[in-house]
């Protein structure tokens, strides 16, 4: 199946061409004649699955002739968990609009930056993406006007709920019209991603991705066994003999992450961190460093891997556990994309063996593992 045959318009090809997309993905095959239509729509799909494009191109198509007026009134509002995610979104957005025949503007707002540039901004946005609690200032200060969204995306629904997020989307939902079209994408169907389903969904299409687990083929994975003082020295040893590029490293602290990229940097390797507790700009420019090669390695925690949207990734290295099965499937699911194959590498100490026994069998993959006591380093 070819993008031509899911009902696109050639300005909408011309773009998808550009960026060399060569086929539609499972998700998108799926979503976007639905979304055309005017569906609702229920998605479950994990990250790196294309589900992005799935809603932007619809939205984009449908969105024609609805956009002459200059004023404050946005046609649709994409909702996300992190700052990082709706820069990237908002790229996508941009990406594919670049051939349009009417006038098109999309923004990304969120917390950690003055408010200030975000409402002189918002004047003739016609799709903003955003962060509940940015979005909430937003209106609060009367930037934009809510009340003619035609459309709302929820997008990594279930990482919202997760991080709290609850309280600020419920008064969101109140300030919305009620006749709109909502999309509600998650990589999990949690019970309370069903309740925001009943709550917001007319009659919604439903489309369930095949789960994660039975998409790590094109994954390499190994385990080391490694006592907690000697995974700094693993670390190193692994990035120089294995002359491993743009490595994504995982911990489940921030003051972990600064911990190892410090220890990395000081080691001549090219390192730096990437959390919450860094700001925006220093957020950005690492991201940027990273993707475009120029950055050997980041250490990143799992609220930032959400807006790490890289198709090449090659390498991604667990120098911690996560707490959940889901979480490490996430974290793994980096590398090995686009049919891409890609490496994956796990440190367990004696205290998380049986914790990563429980994550494997949640996986249904057994994972090859090393002893680092036999190594030289």
């Amino acid at each position: 199946m070819s993008f031509s045959s899911l009902g696109l318009s050639p300005q909408l090809l011309k773009a998808i061409n550009a960026l060399d997309y060569k086929s539609p993905t499972p998700i998108q095959k799926q979503a976007i004649p639905e979304i055309l239509k005017g569906r609702d729509l229920l998605g479950i799909a994990k990250t790196g699955s294309g589900k992005t494009a799935s809603y932007v191109l619809p939205i984009l198509s449908n969105l024609k002739g609805n956009t002459t007026e200059k004023n404050r009134n946005i046609n649709a509002l994409v909702l996300v968990p992190t700052r990082e995610l709706a820069v990237q979104v908002n790229e996508i957005f941009q990406q594919l609009s670049t051939h349009l025949s009417y006038p098109f503007k999309s923004m990304a707002a969120y917390g950690g930056v003055s408010i200030n540039p975000q409402m002189k901004g918002l004047y003739g946005v016609n799709v903003l993406v955003a962060t509940p609690g940015r979005l909430l200032e937003l209106i609060d200060s009367k930037a934009l006007i809510t009340n003619k969204i035609s459309v709302l995306v929820l997008d990594e629904a279930d990482k919202m709920l997760n991080l709290g997020f609850k309280a600020e989307m419920d008064r969101i939902f109140a300030l919305l019209p009620s006749q709109k079209q909502t999309l509600l994408f998650s990589a999990t169907l949690s019970p309370e991603v069903q309740k925001i389903e009943q709550l917001l969904l007319q009659q919604p299409i439903v489309i369930k991705i095949e789960d994660a687990v039975e998409q790590l083929d094109l994954i390499q994975q190994t385990g080391y066994f490694v006592s907690l003082e000697k995974k700094g020295p693993l670390l190193r040893y692994l990035i120089e003999s294995k002359k491993l590029h743009q490595v994504l490293v995982f911990t489940s602290s921030t003051h972990e992450a600064d911990k190892v990229s410090d220890k990395l940097f000081k080691n001549g390797i090219s390192s730096r961190a990437i959390h919450s507790k860094k700001t925006q700009g220093n957020r950005n420019e690492t991201l940027n460093l990273f993707k475009s090669g120029k950055l050997r390695v980041m250490v990143a925690t799992d609220l930032l891997s959400r807006g790490i949207d890289i198709e090449f990734l090659p390498c991604v290295i667990n120098y911690e556990l996560p707490r959940s099965p889901k979480d490490f499937i996430h974290r793994i699911g980096r590398t090995g994309r686009a049919e891409n194959p890609g490496e994956a590498i796990t440190f367990v100490t004696p205290e998380d063996s049986h914790h990563f026994k429980v994550i494997q069998k949640k996986m249904k993959k057994w994972v090859t593992m090393v002893d680092s006591e036999n190594l030289d380093f």
